[in-house]
């Protein structure tokens, strides 16, 4: 069976995933680019040609942020990581945050309670909106996956919501040094947590902890 990995999930200290007020123009809410900084100057990152230019740093958190691409077949994101719109579409041309080839070249399954038609993008990354429960979107997801693993690629709702469910095998959580106070969190609801995995922590020069939470049994 495929395995369900969550990669580069960055919290705040008082375990918020973006803060309040997301837009259009600021997809994190009041945390701006806080919560990802530690990730925008690696060569993984730089090599999306989403941030900056440059071949970009190795080390460390270029090691863990490289992990997020091999072996998966599938994304499963949240509405509010496509776009920023509630409710019903206004705008069926909307087609993500991520321009015209997006960074993904999988299939990537938006769960939302407002389905639209497939969306076809360049470089074969294809989004499929559906309304589904955890388990449900997941075997739909592994439909798709051609036998790869599942990511699980945020917000923090939708990791909760899997947490919950007990279907996530590899959780790897980036704990960066700042307080937001206020915004989506992972961990609320998740008391007793640890009990299912194990756990490695590695601190970084760049003063953050990645924390990799591995389902106890799994391969």
């Amino acid at each position: 069976m495929s395995l369900v990995r969550v990669h580069n999930f960055s919290v705040s200290l008082d375990g918020f995933a973006t803060g309040e007020g997301q837009t259009l123009e600021a997809p994190f809410g009041h945390a701006g680019s806080r919560l990802m900084e530690w990730a925008i100057g690696t060569r993984t990152f730089r090599a999306m040609g989403l941030h900056g230019e440059g071949p970009g740093s190795s080390g460390v958190d270029d090691a863990f942020a490289a992990a997020w691409g091999p072996g998966i077949g599938v994304e499963i994101m949240g509405r509010n990581k496509f776009g920023p719109h509630r409710g019903p579409w206004e705008d069926e041309e909307w087609k993500g945050w991520w321009g015209g080839n997006p960074v993904f070249h999988t299939p990537v399954v938006v769960l939302t309670h407002h389905p639209r038609p497939v969306l076809e993008m360049d470089g074969g990354t294809t989004f499929h909106f559906v309304d589904a429960k955890p388990a449900s979107a997941l075997e739909q997801a592994r439909d798709l996956a051609g036998g790869l693993d599942v990511r699980i690629g945020g917000g923090a709702i939708t990791v909760r919501q899997f947490l919950e469910a007990d279907l996530i095998d590899h959780l790897h959580v980036v704990v960066v040094p700042i307080v937001l106070g206020r915004g989506e969190r992972l961990w609320d609801g998740l008391e007793g947590l640890e009990g299912r995995f194990g756990i490695e922590a590695t601190p970084s020069p760049s003063g953050v902890v990645h924390l990799v939470l591995t389902r106890r049994g799994s391969r």
